[in-house]
């Protein structure tokens, strides 16, 4: 109760500070009404769905991180659940160590490198090897729920090698939103493609409590890695652009 109170007073306090601190637009060149408004969002879904390759890439948005989806879901519930009951067994303290901290610097140090990579080669050059890394670091939690190790420095390591593999290969993915946006309302489009991401990553989740206790988890990962392979088919569906950037290309 003290950590969501403390949670919801930094965020209202940061409210606040919005509230005087952003730059305000007086006069919308627009115009205003609910009309407009209206007309804005349904030129935007227009020039949304009328992107060329159009189905391949929406499938690509939704389906992309599905395992992902469904390994980040009860990932934490494995940990804190007992041995007994096929979890680690861990306390709530050490989990939110493990993922607070450890699993953080894994995912910022994958991002960081993505973007290096890509900067470096171009999206194509890396596409592959970063749906691999998002998806074979998922074996880990197959052999976590088959060992259970209690030394935190092997749940630690394969925690971090899961994110870094997630922060590596989630490079891909927000790089191809950002190709595909561009062109007419393009904060528009990509905002859109924000909202069928956070929708890839609901869905899947909404079953994956039930996949656990119906299988128990070790069957659970295994499933997951098994639905690796829709990543790697929605990521061979799409067209990249020629010339996604990179002094390499």
């Amino acid at each position: 109760i003290i950590t969501l109170l403390l949670l919801a007073a930094i965020m209202l306090l940061l409210a606040g500070w919005h509230r005087f601190a952003l730059p305000r637009v007086e006069h919308d060149a627009g115009g205003h009404g609910r009309f407009m408004i209206l007309k804005a969002f349904s030129d935007s879904v227009r020039a949304f769905v009328g992107k060329p390759h159009f189905w391949p890439a929406f499938l690509f948005m939704l389906l992309f991180r599905f395992p992902e989806a469904q390994l980040a879901k009860m990932a934490q519930p494995f940990m804190l659940r007992t041995v007994e009951e096929g979890g680690l067994g861990l306390t709530t303290l050490t989990v939110g160590y493990t993922y607070g901290t450890i699993g953080v610097i894994g995912l910022l140090a994958g991002g960081l490198l993505g973007g290096y990579l890509v900067s470096r080669n171009g999206l194509r050059r890396w596409w592959w090897p970063m749906i691999a890394a998002i998806s074979v670091p998922d074996l880990v939690y197959v052999y976590l729920a088959l060992a259970q190790p209690t030394n935190l420095l092997v749940v630690n390591s394969c925690v971090a090698l899961e994110q870094f593999g997630y922060g590596l290969g989630f490079t891909a993915y927000s790089l191809f939103l950002v190709y595909f946006s561009k062109g007419e309302k393009s904060t528009s489009v990509f905002s859109i493609c924000t909202a069928v991401q956070a929708l890839g990553m609901m869905l899947p989740g909404m079953f994956a409590g039930k996949l656990a206790d119906m299988f128990g988890f070790m069957w659970f990962f295994v499933i997951v890695v098994a639905c690796c392979t829709v990543t790697f088919i929605v990521s061979a569906l799409v067209s990249l652009p020629r010339d996604p950037g990179g002094s390499g290309q």
